[in-house]
């Protein structure tokens, strides 16, 4: 079963490629910052390198506004460390959930191929799931997006359709 928005977000421990070292990370450490956690389906592919150093050439504007960003895939941190080679050094963790198991406790795994779909999810500090979105494969997600849903669930009030920053909101 996946989790759902309101319920807190799972924790989870993953071996990642953090600049070019490796390290484990979890959830809770990130605990006091908004976490946009993205999973993507594979290293080596045609959408997924548009999706992942974009989140990397944005990396300031994540962090103006508290929140960390850490994403990754089933592929291992080998993978992730020659792939990064190629694409350049990522701003933020990119974790190797090899064994599956965080993939599918947020409800991105596709079992009969082992990969993840395109999920995003915005943590906040005390760990509860926000939003989510999970999409199929061939469509990159737009950053631009995720950084107004992340700006707009930090105002704590109601944001209208296609509400921006520095836009009216609706209050509580």
């Amino acid at each position: 079963m996946s989790v759902r928005v309101g319920q807190m977000a799972p924790d989870f421990k993953m071996q990642a490629l953090v600049g070019k070292e490796f390290r484990e990370i979890s959830l809770a450490e990130y605990r006091g910052k908004w976490v946009v956690l993205f999973f993507y389906p594979l290293d080596f592919t045609f959408v997924c390198p548009t999706e992942v150093t974009q989140f990397s050439d944005r990396h300031e504007e994540f962090a103006a506004l508290d929140a960390v960003v850490v994403g990754g895939s089933t592929d291992s941190v080998f993978s992730h460390q020659a792939w990064t080679k190629q694409i350049g050094e990522l701003k933020y963790p990119l974790f190797s959930d090899l064994t599956r198991e965080t993939s599918r406790r947020y409800g991105v795994l596709m079992e009969e191929k082992g990969i993840a779909l395109r999920g995003t999810f915005i943590v906040d500090p005390e760990g509860k799931l926000r939003w989510s979105v999970i999409h199929d494969l061939g469509v990159g997600r737009n950053t631009d997006e995720v950084l107004r849903v992340l700006q707009a669930l930090q105002t704590g009030e109601n944001c209208p359709v296609n509400w921006k920053p520095g836009q009216k909101t609706l209050g509580k």
